[in-house]
């Protein structure tokens, strides 16, 4: 047991990570209500035996947190969002043997019922899987069990995602909606 699953045992977390070891996958991640889950999906993923960089907002890409989270995989999102980040992050997966990136389709960590879908594009466009990801404060679980075939339809894909995550708990329940 490396030290990532002992910090997260210790902490009376447990991590169901079965999904491959794709060479490059997008990793959805909900509920996203609280910077702990940051702290806890990259444990999850250390405690496998795997590394994966994350999508943030680039107003955490200050100096000196900012050499940090890139060393770590960071990517800043920048505040006016557009078109740019999506086509970043695709090229990013089509020069690389392997990737893969965390992203929160909430956008934010408080409520919203308007889930971002770049994650979507950028698996469509980069031609990557998706997998989803579960942080449940509830049962103290975090989860990488399912992966998601996108079918081109987004509201589809989006209704049939946030049906997915509707059973989980954020650390504050209140923040989330998947209505």
């Amino acid at each position: 047991m490396n030290i990532a699953a002992r910090i997260l045992k210790a902490f009376g977390w447990s991590v169901d990570i079965t999904v491959p070891d794709y060479p490059k996958c997008i990793i959805c991640v909900a509920p996203h209500t609280s910077n702990w889950d940051f702290i806890l999906g990259k444990l999850a993923y250390a405690a496998v035996g795997r590394h994966a960089g994350f999508l943030m907002k680039e107003t955490w890409f200050f100096f000196p947190l900012g050499l940090l989270f890139r060393s770590i995989g960071g990517i800043p999102v920048p505040r006016r969002r557009g078109g740019s980040l999506v086509s970043e992050v695709v090229s990013r997966f089509n020069s690389s043997t392997k990737m893969a990136v965390a992203i929160t389709p909430e956008g934010t960590r408080s409520r919203t019922s308007q889930w971002r879908t770049g994650f979507l594009h950028i698996a469509r466009e980069a031609h990557v899987p998706i997998v989803l990801g579960a942080i449940d404060f509830k049962t103290r679980r975090i989860m990488i069990n399912t992966e998601f075939q996108p079918t081109g339809d987004l509201d589809a894909d989006m209704r049939s995602i946030k049906r997915f995550y509707s059973p989980y708990e954020g650390k504050y329940p209140e923040k989330f909606t998947t209505e």
